[in-house]
């Protein structure tokens, strides 16, 4: 399990895009084209970097869609290790 607790991506779209260079969300959310509402959610971390956003962010921020995808993911595995012990599963025996 990582040791740290990864930024969600809207965090990383806010602080090194939007506040270092004085753009609105809504100023962002025209250049993606998507609703003010979807891209605050992602910006508040309420929502989720899709692979449609995640091109759309790569075309608009740079970086690879992959990369974009990348943050997602790293940050959702990590919140999901904190309670990974409440799952329930438990290990399949093989023969």
């Amino acid at each position: 399990m990582k040791m740290y607790n990864p930024p969600h991506p809207g965090e990383v779209i806010k602080g090194l895009w939007l506040e270092p260079t004085k753009i609105s969300i809504t100023e962002a959310a025209k250049a993606l084209e998507v609703s003010r509402k979807t891209l605050s959610k992602i910006i508040n971390g309420n929502g989720s970097v899709t692979p449609e956003m995640a091109v759309r962010l790569s075309i608009a921020l740079g970086g690879s869609p992959e990369s974009w995808m990348g943050h997602q993911v790293t940050y959702d595995l990590w919140q999901v290790e904190q309670y990974k012990n409440e799952l329930g599963v438990h290990a399949l025996k093989v023969a």
